[in-house]
């Protein structure tokens, strides 16, 4: 079975890379420009100083778009962002999407020693899945650095631990569905011990 889903997720996976890798050719420069509201919560070129805030630099083409109209028709719940979102056209959200994507996730992680501890096991779950639960490897999706597929992948290196623990404890609790439910169903199947570990993982991850 578990063999089955990590062909399933291989497969899936290439279709998606192969059909998405053009998506949302927005305005970068105009993009910069609407980015100032953002940067109140996400930082100064997307790296946000609150760590429960997620930052954007360095995201694949085609994901903060295609969450920005999540967030605006209300499929993925967040009061805040969806008031930000309500606003936004098309344009608006492929413009902030070509901004962020061209950034340089430049972050310096600052792991602590139980942090590391937690990151060795959360690096057998990240590269080698989870057989007992028949979860696949996460980076048949998210790549072997993190990096992510567009544009329904997201980058998760450069990322911080914090928001990296709390999505997917979301995921878990089916407050966050993920494309296609697949993140639901991998993170229901996780204890919180080991979202700590691979959130600790993936926030060490280039």
């Amino acid at each position: 079975m578990f063999k089955k889903l990590l062909l399933s997720v291989a497969v899936l996976v290439s279709s998606v890379a192969t059909s998405n890798i053009a998506f949302a050719a927005g305005d970068a420069e105009a993009g910069e420009l609407k980015s100032v509201v953002c940067a109140a919560c996400h930082g100064v070129k997307g790296i946000s100083m609150v760590p429960i805030n997620p930052n954007l630099a360095g995201q694949v083409p085609g994901y903060i778009a295609s969450q920005l109209a999540a967030f605006k028709s209300g499929e993925r719940a967040n009061a805040i962002m969806a008031g930000q979102s309500v606003g936004l056209s098309a344009e608006d959200m492929a413009d902030l999407d070509a901004y962020y994507s061209s950034l340089v996730p430049n972050i310096e992680v600052k792991l602590t020693e139980e942090d590391k501890q937690l990151a060795e096991a959360g690096a057998k779950i990240y590269r080698g899945g989870f057989a007992d639960r028949g979860i696949a490897a996460c980076m048949a999706c998210h790549g072997p650095s993190g990096h992510g597929i567009p544009k329904n992948y997201p980058r998760v290196s450069a990322q911080h631990k914090e928001y990296l623990e709390q999505s997917l404890l979301a995921y878990k609790k089916g407050e966050r569905k993920g494309y296609n439910g697949i993140m639901y169903s991998i993170a229901f199947g996780l204890s919180e011990l080991q979202i700590k570990q691979l959130s600790a993982y993936m926030a060490g991850l280039n």
